[in-house]
């Protein structure tokens, strides 16, 4: 009897390889670059299981190419590169890793925050450029987080655990969608437009849907304080590009953090990259050995458990099973 064929579009950790290699032929783009739109569908039109990344597209066309195809897992939480609907009505279930990287983004975007706060990428090219010459009263002076106010736009879980971590610095908590921690926290509810106006830092903890799709535009920034300070570790979609430019060339907000981008990444060139009030990473929030490893344990037992036929554990379409 043949063993079912896995494609995984990028290299994982060595822990849930080897537990995907003991039952199946696994296939693995080898490239840190994503692979090629034509790679993933010769690939894919061959696999039984494919293990995607936020960064694939897997479309309806894709999904309708694979006739063998019976489950798909993203290594991430969110899956809005997933036509969902066409998955579903194939019956395949999909799979993703809630929960696993929730600390590890919330720490992430405080990192962000704090970063932002004290001005320390400036600091570090202070020094480095050897300008550093004395200590003078008021060199680099950055915003203080303790009794400000942090707006959360998705009281989620990452939302609940960067709330978590606000509280313990004394800061004001208020949010704008979700809430299921709001007690435990102090948090208040508002108005997003209220939230915009009132809160000297605002991260985003939302998913990215058609309603979330370009939330923060220009008439969003327009309500923000000038000094405030944008973090984004959900998904680049959310806020629309060519207004945040825009919002952080004429200081309409002090700065952004973001850890995604879109596009994403964002090319060498691109304006934002080269603004003194902003700074980008390269996608990082859940990039730790522990998280990345469990994340793969994850959606390695889902894979398995999808070609077994039974029911995945972590699945964002349950309607296939009714």
């Amino acid at each position: 009897m043949s063993r079912p064929r896995i494609y995984i579009s990028r290299m994982i950790p060595e822990r849930p390889l080897t537990l995907l290699r003991e039952h199946c032929d696994v296939h693995i783009w080898q490239e840190d670059t994503p692979p090629p739109a034509e790679e993933i569908s010769a690939q894919v039109q061959q696999a039984d299981a494919f293990l995607s990344m936020l960064t694939e597209k897997v479309d309806r066309a894709l999904i309708e190419s694979a006739p063998s195809l019976k489950v798909i897992c993203n290594y991430a939480v969110g899956y809005d590169n997933i036509d969902i609907a066409a998955a579903t009505e194939r019956g395949i279930p999909v799979g993703n890793t809630p929960g696993v990287l929730t600390e590890a983004t919330a720490d992430q975007a405080f990192t962000l925050l704090l970063a932002a706060a004290r001005r320390l990428p400036e600091a570090i090219a202070y020094v480095q450029n050897g300008e550093w010459k004395t200590w003078n009263p008021i060199q680099l002076l950055g915003q203080e987080l303790h009794g400000s106010t942090l707006g959360i736009i998705g009281l989620g879980r990452i939302g609940c655990a960067m709330a978590r971590r606000a509280k313990g610095f004394g800061m004001r908590i208020l949010y704008h969608g979700g809430g299921g921690c709001a007690e435990e926290v102090g948090a208040e509810a508002t108005s997003l437009e209220n939230l915009l106006r009132e809160s000297d830092f605002i991260s985003l903890h939302t998913p990215l849907t058609d309603k979330t799709r370009g939330l923060f535009g220009a008439e969003q920034f327009a309500m923000m304080k000038r000094s405030a300070i944008l973090v984004n570790t959900a998904r680049g979609g959310i806020i629309q590009t060519d207004a945040l430019l825009q919002a952080l060339q004429t200081r309409q907000i002090a700065f952004a953090a973001l850890d995604v981008t879109d596009p994403e990444p964002l090319p060498a060139d691109h304006p934002l990259l080269d603004l003194p009030n902003c700074i980008v990473a390269p996608h990082l929030g859940s990039a730790t050995h522990a998280t990345r490893t469990r994340m793969g344990e994850m959606v390695a037992d889902d894979l398995l458990r999808g070609l077994r036929g039974e029911r995945l554990e972590h699945c964002v379409n349950p309607e296939v099973y009714t």
